[in-house]
């Protein structure tokens, strides 16, 4: 009869950890399918607003455009404090007008998106790397939204709060959280419009006697280079850029995990130049900078410093 109460009693623990872990997975996949609802929406839906950039103890207040139709999608972001600045996206190419009204910075073929495009094509990519959960309901924007979180499996990437649109799935706000509980930046609008489709008018890309400046340059022949970034970390970007104060072409080249991104630069040493050397931080915004080669190799972004690091310090020349 003992023996048989055991059993009995471990049949039970068995079966309420399998009812507790059929529960996890439902939640999961409840997660997932908000994330799959965002992503979508981001890109299919029509909407126009004002959100608020946060990022460390800046703040920057942007008006976003978007519109999409059987060409395919247009998207206007003109940023309304401090130095005017103005994007506008279609499909894949993205016009940068300069604030001196002369000059038009063109990227081709960029993976560049705004706000509220945060997630991947396919969100479920990045549930190696994150926990997805549902959290409660909450209003932004005079809108009820459903809260999502992920939360990271490692060290290499911060903690992401979502709120997502109940009607359409559209994010409204996003928050990143480091690992002390710090917020590292936020996205939230303060007033949104969906569903009603601006006129193409709207997008118009004026360019008449603008110089157009190519972002990218052709890249030279002879260098390239190796990089090796953490887990679920790829390359999502290569390009050659002409930027202000260097002499000679910089390398960008782009890491992402389809939430969490980071930005490596490589140029030539300048003994001229007064230079970065170990970790620092502008803002938000985490800095690595070593040499290598006669090169500098400078990686950045909005993550944990052991990401920058190890990134910055598996550069190789091929």
């Amino acid at each position: 009869m003992r023996a048989r109460a055991v059993w009995l009693q471990s049949r039970w623990i068995f079966g309420m950890a399998g009812l507790v872990l059929l529960s996890g997975m439902a939640h999961a996949d409840a997660a997932l399918d908000w994330l799959n609802r965002a992503a979508a929406a981001a890109k299919q839906q029509n909407y126009s607003g004002v959100y608020v950039y946060h990022h460390g103890e800046h703040v920057e207040v942007l008006r976003v455009m978007h519109r999409t139709d059987a060409n395919g999608e247009l998207e206007k972001v003109e940023v309304l404090d401090g130095t005017p600045r103005q994007f506008l996206r279609i499909n894949n190419d993205v016009y940068c007008h300069l604030p001196d009204g002369k000059h038009v910075r063109l990227e081709r073929n960029t993976m560049r998106r705004f706000f509220p495009a945060l997630l991947p094509a396919q969100p479920a990519s990045l549930l190696d790397y994150y926990e997805a959960k549902l959290g409660g309901t909450e209003r932004v924007a005079g809108r009820l939204c459903q809260v999502v979180t992920l939360e990271p499996r490692d060290g290499y990437r911060h903690a992401f709060s979502l709120w997502l649109d109940k009607q359409t799935g559209l994010p409204l706000k996003s928050r990143s959280v480091n690992g002390h509980g710090s917020v590292v930046s936020m996205f939230v609008f303060s007033e949104i419009q969906i569903g009603k489709a601006l006129a193409p008018q709207m997008f118009r890309n004026d360019l008449a006697g603008k110089q157009i400046q190519k972002a990218s340059l052709d890249k030279p022949a002879g260098v390239a280079w190796s990089v090796t970034p953490p887990p679920g970390f790829v390359q999502v970007q290569e390009a050659v850029r002409s930027l202000p104060g260097k002499e000679a072409p910089v390398t960008h080249l782009v890491f992402s995990d389809g939430l969490s991104a980071m930005s490596m630069f490589v140029e030539p040493v300048d003994a001229q130049v007064q230079r970065l050397q170990g970790l620092s931080a502008e803002g938000a915004i985490g800095v690595y900078a070593r040499e290598t080669n006669g090169y500098t190799v400078t990686t950045l972004g909005e993550v944990p410093s052991i990401t920058l690091i190890e990134t910055g310090n598996s550069v190789r020349m091929k």
